[in-house]
């Protein structure tokens, strides 16, 4: 089973993630993605086993229980739900491609230590993952895992283990309560043990095995649950599961708890339009359409409450659940993107143990089959709905959505297909994740629900068909008559009634307006970037593989600012050789055709441990043996990557980048190192050696470095976070994080006026590269090469052609005059409107 990118944005592996969690593989293998779009995607079809309550992250299981975890950003479950916006519901199926979560990456980037997003297979016996995509620039629905058979799987039996009952009482000293990440490392460390395990909060009980059923019981921080586990291995199950939980699992917390979270708020209770015709909503895909008005009923599904016997009664079942199986399997293999992420959802969630074995009891109680389904399926819709969370609610749709599909299976109905006149902007009290699969983009081109979430699998479903929607907008939806002309603003969150003629010719132009500016970007990207009035901005890539290469140059990137050479070195049991890393940089330096290739010397350590470097655990990674220092200290390591490096024909392609540079001492030491690989090897020509601006030393020290350095290049993820002083991987201080604090950005100035003192000219490979609104700042500071992620080449080299230099100079000192971060953003807002 292949699984595609659930995001667009830089594919990089774990060990580019700066959480030890994810780059140690504690939950799984897999990869990372450093978004650049606002929608996380399904990356096959699947379920929805787990989705946190603040929406960040969410685990789909695929099939054969293959369970795949995705964490928007590192440390955001601190966020509270802040910026995130799921469009699915535990329990929804959903198609590969399908949206999960909508993010504001705004709000991530300042708030969060990165925004990286790990996409890992949680341990499953019979599955191994590989990848098929080197690292580099991806986009949604690319395909970069592949899910592999290791071993036969073993015959699932669903018979109760017996013997004495284990219990343990424990405090959740976890300051997030159990999440996302928790509950994968619960479900793992159970892996290996017989024993039934159930975890209790008052009176809701949940199997311990289950990421779902954990995140139905809402555990926070300061929650006594009690453990309860049964069979052979009990003792050792509980004993260890408690201890677990008590350890805090790198979470724990010695404050208040925090606030549980807000009740979900009830829809608007407006009953009559307001007189300008603007109607205020929830976004929940973004996007600008106009149409006209078109209602959406759904139908009841007439259930046969009469038992014709247990066996007939499950076998009937039995027959509807293998019927729609099939029928979302080929729904699978036709689908794609958030659709096919869907009904994967849906598919695994058929084979949900709980939910079978609810609706067999109900059977053998003497219910017929359609009330056992209904009755099976009401208490975990009812509890995700009762949770509190208005996330978890939005899950219960999804829920209610197989519910009904069983139930028409078995009154042997067939799902109606829905049929609209084009341009409809379709109303709806709400809305179920199969019913907007089923809409056709060309007929339908917004939706708007009196009820519903933004996180709904139904909202996740609509941005993966670029369907812009808005939800709860209350009962008011129902005065609106039936094509009425309708301007639907998802961006804004606003739905205006039967708009003057103005009005619609400024909404149909603006829609034409950014097809055709999304059109133009990716089509001037071929061409060198050049600012409006003539200054010439290299924008580059960053690169982690010979794909991201290929993504790169048809998107127009002019060379690569950075490549991650991290994908070569982990993950394995032992140092590539000279060989192996030589053909992997030629490769990528082929694909890139003579453009230049900046490779940054291993970056590991710290939170990016190799198994087979004798690096100890440290109090303060971020403060270790990490970067270059990991070089200094195995000089062996260093030489090897150097002469690999060197291999690359033609020879000064490749540009050497050292990363973590503190002093000019370490630059000396790693030049010595050139020259006497260069002497081996017989090469005369310069081959450029420059230096990653990632502490606070470098920064002031730019004109010492550029004295003996021939580039310099702002790392501006780490350079925050060590101007700063604060973790990215302390979910406390994540908050306050943002790489235009002005702190920062006075860095980044003295960068620049450093590397200019000695002719050196200076790039950004860190984040802000990347970011729309930091790019004009960082070329108003001296700034003249720029690497973002692959994805986001065309913006920047379209939004860098509307600059001017004296512009741009003027608004970096305004911004370097800021106070706060949230000022200079505000600021570079209003700049680029």
């Amino acid at each position: 089973m292949l699984l595609a990118s659930p995001l667009a944005g830089w594919l990089s592996g774990l060990d580019e993630v700066p959480d030890p969690v994810f780059a140690q593989r504690m939950l799984g293998d897999g990869i990372a993605i450093d978004p650049t779009g606002d929608c996380l995607h399904a990356p096959c079809d699947g379920e929805v086993a787990v989705l946190q309550p603040s929406g960040h992250a969410i685990t789909i299981r695929a099939a054969d229980g293959v369970e795949i975890l995705m964490h928007v950003g590192l440390d955001t479950v601190a966020l509270k739900g802040e910026g995130f916006t799921p469009c699915v519901a535990v329990g929804d199926r959903v198609a590969a491609g399908d949206p999960l979560i909508r993010f504001d990456l705004d709000t991530i980037v300042c708030a969060a230590p990165s925004a990286v997003t790990p996409v890992l297979l949680l341990e499953t016996p019979g599955h191994t993952l590989v990848r098929t995509r080197a690292d580099g620039p991806v986009q949604v629905g690319d395909a970069i895992l592949a899910l592999e058979p290791r071993l036969a799987a073993a015959a699932t039996t669903t018979t109760p283990l017996t013997g004495e009952t284990v219990e343990r009482v424990v405090t959740v000293p976890l300051v997030h309560g159990i999440h996302a990440r928790p509950a994968a490392h619960i479900r793992d460390l159970l892996a290996g043990l017989t024993a039934d395990v159930t975890l209790s909060k008052q009176d809701r009980t949940a199997s311990a095995r289950s990421p779902v059923g954990l995140l139905t019981l809402a555990i926070a921080f300061g929650d006594e649950v009690r453990i309860a586990a049964t069979g052979p291995d009990a003792e050792q199950a509980a004993t260890a599961l408690a201890a677990l939980i008590e350890s805090g699992m790198g979470e724990k917390g010695h404050a208040a708890a925090p606030k549980p979270a807000a009740p979900i708020a009830a829809a608007p209770q407006i009953t009559a339009l307001p007189a300008d015709g603007k109607l205020n909503g929830v976004t929940a895909a973004p996007g600008l359409a106009v149409g006209q008005a078109r209602r959406f009923r759904l139908p009841e599904v007439q259930v046969d409450t009469a038992s014709k016997g247990a066996a007939e009664e499950q076998a009937q079942l039995d027959a509807a659940r293998a019927a729609l199986a099939a029928r979302l399997d080929g729904e699978i293999g036709h689908a794609h993107g958030a659709q096919r992420a869907i009904a994967e959802a849906h598919r695994a969630m058929l084979d949900d143990d709980g939910i079978l074995a609810d609706a067999a009891e109900a059977i053998r109680n003497g219910a017929s089959a359609g009330q056992a389904w209904r009755a099976a399926i009401a208490p975990q819709a009812e509890a995700l709905t009762a949770s509190g969370d208005a996330r978890l609610a939005e899950r219960a749709d999804d829920l209610r959505d197989l519910e009904r599909r069983v139930l028409l299976v078995l009154a042997g109905t067939d799902e109606a297909p829905l049929a609209f006149p084009p341009n409809t902007i379709l109303l709806a009290e709400d809305l179920l994740p199969s019913q907007v699969t089923a809409l056709d983009p060309d007929q339908v081109i917004g939706l708007c629900v009196e009820r519903g979430g933004p996180t709904s699998h139904a909202a996740i479903l609509a941005a993966g068909l670029g369907l812009p929607m808005l939800v709860s907008l209350g009962p008011v939806l129902r005065q609106i008559g039936e094509e009425t002309p309708l301007i639907l603003d998802a961006g804004l969150a606003r739905l205006h009634v039967a708009p003057d003629a103005a009005a619609l010719a400024e909404a149909h132009l603006a829609v034409a307006d950014r097809a055709e500016r999304r059109a133009a970007a990716l089509a001037a990207a071929v061409r060198p970037c050049h600012m409006a009035d003539g200054t010439r901005i290299e924008v580059f890539a960053n690169l982690g593989s010979r794909a991201d290469a290929e993504l790169a140059i048809a998107n127009g990137a002019e060379g690569s600012g950075l490549l991650r050479t991290e994908f070569l070195f982990l993950d394995r049991d032992t140092a590539p050789s000279v060989d192996e890393q030589a053909a992997d940089y030629q490769a990528i330096a082929d694909t890139l055709a003579g453009r230049p290739l900046i490779v940054r010397l291993l970056d590991i350590g710290g939170d990016k441990p190799a198994s087979y470097l004798p690096i100890p655990a440290e109090e303060n990674p971020a403060l270790g043996l990490r970067g270059i220092r990991v070089g200094l200290a195995h000089p062996q390591l260093l030489e090897d990557q150097i002469r690999a490096i060197l291999r690359v024909q033609p020879v000064g392609q490749c540009r050497i980048m050292v990363p973590m540079i503190a002093g000019i001492d370490e630059l000396r030491r790693v030049r010595d190192m050139l020259d006497k690989v260069r002497a081996d090897l017989g090469i005369t020509e310069a081959v450029e050696l420059g230096v990653m601006v990632e502490t606070p030393a470098a920064a002031v020290t730019a004109d010492l470095l550029a004295a003996e350095a021939d580039f310099l290049s702002v790392g501006t993820n780490d350079l925050t976070q060590y101007a700063l002083a604060m973790d990215r991987g302390n979910a406390s201080v994540a908050s306050a994080i943002d790489g235009l604090h002005p702190a920062v950005l006075r860095l980044i100035a003295d960068t620049c006026r450093g590397a200019a003192s000695k002719g050196r000219w200076t790039g950004v490979c860190g984040g802000l590269a990347s970011d729309p609104l930091a790019v004009p700042i960082l070329i108003g500071l001296g700034v003249t090469e720029l690497s973002s992620t692959a994805a986001m080449v065309p913006e920047i080299k379209a939004l860098v052609s509307g600059l001017t230099l004296d512009a741009v100079r003027a608004h970096a000192q305004a911004a370097l005059a800021c106070a706060t971060a949230a000022d200079v953003r505000a600021l570079a807002r209003e700049f680029t409107a």
